[in-house]
């Protein structure tokens, strides 16, 4: 095979894997590697003014179309930028293949300006680290990488690509990476175990997370919560599991402390966890939060996380489509008529709750506030047909009474624990579903961590929405610090100065106008119902700041 120079053979490499598209912000060390990126046909690069905001970004094209998705970070001090959103990738299992430049292998012994070791800061934040030092092995190193990156449990990955080696000949064959199939099927004996553990509970629970979204099993999910007649609880979830309109549908444990979902799984004799760990609360119970006796079963293809925390009964590393599928044929023919009433009692309870719930949702006035009357309208305009990157937080729950999380694709949530990830994530996502209406919501806190992502949707023409919850506060904060209070038998005090971000006061819509967006203020109801209009109407990325 004709040698060409390593940077227009990685591309070519890109391509094979269907890497069409690199997400990030140019350096020096990478110039040569993104010259001939610009020389490349049917290969696009989209543009961030800063490292977190291009993360933020290929993660949310990365989850809205599925794969994996492509970034390229300038050296350590880019990659330093980038680490806080590729924490926020790795813990949401995105496949982001990652590469960054350095001056050169020939310098490593000057520890020169921007020198560091690259691998050494990125391996706390991805699943796989490397550096590329023989112009042998570029493209090799890129597809093991990709395998590792799209391989369960999924995760961003890194490779290191110093200048000179990139600059090389190289006459590698390029290939498209293989991806390893884990439709895994579990054995029937340990099926039949799994099946025997649950039948027989009384207060069955299933606890899901986003392994499930990723298996594409949402329908055999049902199936077995049906047949148990089991409540599900959403656990580290940030995708459609299960549609919110389900009446077995519980919602969501605590993401931040530990007696909250103790609370919820401690009456529980009968325990199905899938696609998730437990628990991952920032403040989490040390002991099991589960009764004495419970029977837990725990099925995941990412075999590290179970019985990470807590024992189990039985742990099966499997496809969870797959396992699911073979339990609910399992229990179809082992649950006794007894079993099955109890069960079917159990799910006839949840749907008549849902029933009412609905009823009285639909009969109560609404509270009248800018928020909701924006939500409602949006609402009754599109028939909740768009997709919601959702980084509300404290006004999450508005949000999604009015564009429930009903089917997969069609709502991602923050994830990680830091700020930051909904506009971008919001620009990514319509990129990768251009025909789709995609509305980013951020609290005005979250919002300035990466507010530079409206640039690079006007930049690109990428016709993504943005509303800030604006309460002009880390709310979030407020209320974490009242349970410390609580806790610890603390009076109530005003809340840390630090929290407040009501001065001077931030010109959001003035912002989006200045990075080429569009943008307008509601403060009143009225405002609202206009503003839906003009969000809709408006040919480009457009803003809504709404004053909580």
């Amino acid at each position: 095979m004709e040698a060409t120079p390593g940077r227009e053979r990685l591309i070519e490499q890109f391509k094979a894997d269907g890497l069409n598209v690199m997400f990030g912000n140019p350096g020096t060390v990478e110039q040569g590697f993104l010259d001939a990126v610009d020389a490349a046909e049917d290969f696009h690069y989209v543009l961030a003014l800063q490292e977190t905001v291009a993360a933020g970004i290929a993660d949310g094209y990365a989850r809205a179309t599925g794969g994996a998705a492509l970034l390229q970070l300038h050296s350590g001090v880019g990659l330093g930028n980038g680490i806080g959103m590729l924490y926020q990738s790795l813990r949401g299992h995105t496949p982001l293949v990652v590469v960054a430049g350095d001056a050169g292998v020939r310098y490593d012994a000057m520890d020169a300006q921007m020198a560091s070791d690259l691998v050494a800061m990125a391996k706390p934040v991805t699943k796989y680290a490397t550096r590329v030092t023989d112009r042998h092995s570029v493209l090799r190193t890129v597809r093991r990488a990709v395998k590792i990156a799209l391989t369960p449990p999924r995760g961003p990955v890194f490779v290191a690509l110093p200048m000179d080696v990139l600059d090389e000949l190289n006459s590698e064959p390029v290939l498209p990476s293989t991806q390893v199939l884990t439709d895994v099927s579990p054995s029937p004996a340990s099926v039949g175990r799994a099946a025997e553990l649950l039948a027989s509970a009384e207060r069955p629970i299933v606890l899901v997370g986003d392994g499930v979204a990723l298996s594409g099993a949402q329908n055999e999910l049902v199936a077995v919560a049906e047949l148990l007649g089991a409540d599900v609880y959403e656990v580290d979830s940030s995708e459609v599991n299960i549609a919110a309109s389900h009446p077995l549908r519980r919602g969501q444990t605590g993401h931040m402390f530990g007696p909250h979902s103790k609370e919820l799984v401690g009456d529980a004799d009968g325990v199905l966890i899938v696609g998730t760990y437990v628990f991952p609360e920032v403040f989490p119970e040390l002991e099991s939060p589960f009764r004495v006796g419970a029977k837990v079963v725990h099925i995941d293809l990412n075999a590290y996380e179970i019985a990470k925390n807590h024992p189990v009964d039985l742990g099966l590393a499997a496809d969870p489509k797959q396992a699911l599928r073979a339990l609910a044929g399992v229990l179809e023919r082992r649950l006794g008529p007894q079993q099955r009433a109890a069960a079917a009692a159990r799910l006839d309870v949840r749907t008549r709750e849902r029933v009412r719930e609905v009823r009285e949702a639909r009969s109560a006035p609404d509270d009248g506030t800018p928020m909701a009357v924006f939500l409602k309208t949006l609402a009754e305009r599109t028939g909740g047909d768009l997709i919601v990157f959702d980084e509300a937080l404290t006004t999450s729950p508005l949000v999604t009474r009015y564009l429930p999380a009903e089917r997969p694709g069609d709502y991602h949530l923050t994830r990680g624990g830091s700020l930051g990830v909904g506009f971008p994530g919001a620009v990514g996502a319509k990129l990768a579903r251009p025909e789709r209406l995609v509305v980013g919501f951020a609290g005005d806190g979250g919002s300035m961590y990466t507010y530079q992502a409206l640039w690079t949707a006007a930049r690109h023409g990428i016709d993504a929405k943005f509303v800030v919850c604006n309460n002009r506060k880390y709310r979030l904060l407020d209320d974490n610090i009242a349970q410390y209070w609580r806790e610890r038998d603390i009076p109530e005090h005003g809340f840390p100065h630090s929290f407040d971000l009501s001065h001077p006061e931030i010109d959001f819509a003035g912002l989006a106008r200045s990075l080429g967006a569009g943008g307008m203020r509601v403060e009143k109801p009225d405002e609202a119902v206009a503003a839906v209009g003009r969000m809709l109407s408006h040919p480009g990325p457009f803003l809504v700041d709404i004053q909580i």
